[in-house]
C-alpha cells in the first residue's frame, strides 16, 4: 500500500493501545499525550523523516502557537510559521501558492503569486480572526528594527472555519494572541493536535487540528529537506494509510466513549471543511516549482480520503529557506541557479508522503473537546488500529 508500513509496538502486540486517554471531551491540557502516527508504527512512503519529523527540520523555519480557550463557547487560536530567523521584509524568501479549491480567505495571495516571495511570517487562524491577525502582524513587523520608512507590508494569514466548537461570530481573537504566536516560535519540537489554529477545528466528524511531517531526500537526489504543516477542517471518506476506516468507525455525533449524552448538533463530517497546507524546503527552488511542488501536497491530502467539497478551502503554500534562492530588498536577483526540473520528482514524492502523514498527526494527536455547538470525540485508535491490522497493513520486519 504505496510503502506504507504498520509495525508493531509492544510484544507484536498493536491491539493493546497504550496511548489513547481516559480524559473525555476536553481541552487539550497536557495530560498524557496521544500518539503520532510514528509512535503506533504507521510509516507512510518509504523516505526517512528528519529527527524531529516536523516542518522546522527544515533549516531555520520556526513556529508558534497561541491557543484561545475561553468559558464554554470560545476554541480558537492563531499558529505563526516562520521561514528564517532573519529580516523577512528584507530577506524575502521565494514563495508560491496553489488553490485546489477556493472557498476561503487566504489574505495576502495576489501580491504572493504576482512577485513570487514572501516578506512576512505565515499566520494561520479561524475564518472571522484573519483581519485581526493580520493587522497584529503588520503592527509587529512594522516595529521591527529598519522598517521605519515601508508604507506597503504584505501579510499573508490563512484560515479555516472552526464555527462548530468556537463561538466565531465574537471574534475572540485579539492581537495579543497573534504576538504570543510569533513571540513563542521556536526551531524545535512543534506541538500538534488540538492547539493554536487547530483548537478548533474538525475533520471527518472527529477533532482536527495542527499537524507536521518531514521528509529527507538520499543524498544522490540532494539530501533536501520537505517540511508539512497543515491545520486540518475538512471532510470527506477518513482513509488512515491506505485503508478506508471512516465507513467502519462509529458515528462522530452519537460516540461517547465514556457516556455523556449525544451532541444537540451533530459536528460535521463528510460536508464542506477546508485545510491549509504550508510547505517548506531547503531545495533551491523557484516560485514557479514551488508551486509544482506545492499542487503536489494535494496527492497527500487525496489519500486522507478529502471530498473537498463545493465549501471546502484548499490551499497550499510553498517556499524555499535556500540562502542562495533570497531576494534581497533593493539589490538585484543574485542568478542563483535553481534545481533543475528533473530533480524535482524526488521532492514530489517526499512533499505528498509528509502532506499525508501531517494530516494523520493532526487528529491522532488531537483530544476530543466540547465547545460552542456540541462535542467532537477525538479519533477512536481502540477501533482504528485493528482496522488496520484487519487489512494487512502490518508487515513487521
Amino acid at each position: 500500500m504505496r510503502g506504507t508500513v504498520l509495525h508493531a509496538v509492544a510484544a507484536g502486540a498493536l491491539l493493546a493501545v497504550t496511548f489513547v486517554v481516559p480524559a473525555g471531551v476536553a481541552a487539550q491540557d497536557g495530560a498524557t499525550a496521544r500518539p503520532r502516527a510514528r509512535d503506533l508504527g504507521i510509516a507512510i512512503g518509504t523516505l526517512p523523516t528528519g529527527p524531529r519529523n516536523a516542518i522546522t527540520d527544515v533549516a531555520g523555519v520556526a513556529v508558534g502557537h497561541a491557543s484561545v480557550v475561553e468559558g464554554d463557547h470560545v476554541r480558537t487560536g492563531v499558529t505563526a510559521i516562520l521561514p528564517h530567523p532573519g529580516d523577512l521584509y528584507a530577506e524575502r524568501v521565494p514563495a508560491a501558492v496553489h488553490v485546489a479549491n477556493g472557498y476561503g480567505k487566504l489574505l495576502g495571495i495576489s501580491q504572493v503569486r504576482e512577485l513570487g516571495e514572501l516578506e512576512t511570517p505565515i499566520l494561520l487562524t479561524g475564518t472571522l480572526g484573519v483581519w485581526t491577525a493580520a493587522n497584529a502582524l503588520v503592527d509587529w513587523q512594522l516595529a521591527r528594527p529598519g522598517m521605519q520608512e515601508v508604507r506597503s507590508l504584505n501579510p499573508l494569514v490563512g484560515e479555516t472555519n472552526d464555527g462548530y466548537l468556537n463561538d466565531i461570530r465574537s471574534r475572540p481573537l485579539r492581537g495579543r494572541h497573534v504576538l504570543e504566536a510569533l513571540g513563542s516560535a521556536s526551531t524545535g519540537d512543534v506541538e500538534e493536535g488540538s492547539v493554536g489554529a487547530g483548537t478548533g477545528t474538525v475533520a471527518f466528524g472527529w477533532k482536527g487540528g495542527i499537524g507536521t511531517s518531514s521528509r529527507v531526500l538520499p543524498a544522490a537526489d540532494g539530501g533536501h529537506v520537505v517540511g508539512v504543516l497543515v491545520q486540518s477542517n475538512y471532510g470527506g471518506t477518513l482513509t488512515v494509510a491506505g485503508v478506508p476506516v471512516g465507513p467502519r468507525l462509529p458515528d462522530p455525533a452519537t460516540w461517547r466513549p465514556h457516556g455523556g449524552a449525544p451532541a444537540s448538533v451533530a459536528p460535521p463530517s463528510a460536508g464542506d471543511g477546508s485545510i491549509m497546507i504550508v510547505v517548506a524546503t531547503d531545495a533551491p527552488l523557484d516560485a514557479r516549482q514551488l508551486e509544482r511542488l506545492a499542487r503536489r501536497a494535494i496527492v497527500g491530502l487525496a489519500r486522507t480520503g478529502a471530498s473537498m467539497s463545493n465549501g471546502s478551502g484548499d490551499y497550499v503554500i510553498a517556499f524555499s529557506t535556500a540562502p542562495s534562492m533570497r531576494r534581497v530588498r533593493g539589490h538585484a536577483a543574485s542568478g542563483a541557479a535553481a534545481l533543475d526540473n528533473e530533480a524535482m520528482t524526488p521532492l514530489f514524492v517526499a512533499v505528498a508522503d509528509a502532506t499525508e502523514e501531517a494530516i494523520l498527526n493532526s487528529m491522532l494527536r488531537a483530544r476530543g473537546m466540547r465547545g460552542h455547538r456540541g462535542e467532537v470525540p477525538a479519533l477512536p485508535l481502540e477501533r482504528v488500529v485493528p482496522l488496520l491490522r484487519a487489512a494487512g497493513v502490518d508487515q513487521r520486519r
